[in-house]
């Protein structure tokens, strides 16, 4: 069974940069497609970015495209995010997401929340004005 940590977040003051990490345990992440999610408060849980199992594909947000990169380091069994030039409303809480159950394509990547079947406890950013 698969297990999903993130870390990383915390306060930090606009046009700061942040690293969120999301390591896994108990399997190895490398086959699945993963993405991370945000939910800020009174409203409903967001795709930010995802990246295919391969890592050769990726898709962002529109509003952190060009801000926020997420890559995978198979060997470390983690996927990370980093976020540059931010902004007070990328104030939320984090969750990485892995798809674990179907098949995906080498090049696939998931937006909706449906996909994905397994999902970390949450990691709270904060960015001050």
């Amino acid at each position: 069974q698969v297990r999903l940590v993130e870390s990383g977040g915390r306060l930090v003051q606009a046009g700061g940069s942040l690293r969120l990490s999301c390591a896994a345990s108990g399997r190895t992440l490398s086959s699945y497609p993963m993405a991370w999610f945000r939910q800020a408060p009174g409203k409903e849980r967001k795709v930010v970015a995802a990246i295919s199992w391969s890592g050769a594909n990726t898709y962002y947000a529109d509003s952190v495209k060009g801000r926020f990169t997420i890559y995978r380091d198979n060997a470390k069994n983690t996927v990370y995010l980093q976020m540059n030039s931010q902004k007070p409303e990328d104030t939320a809480v984090y969750y990485c997401a892995a798809r674990r159950t179907s098949y995906s394509a080498s090049r696939s990547v998931y937006t909706d929340e449906s996909p994905y079947d397994c999902w970390g406890q949450g990691t709270q950013v904060t960015v001050s004005s």
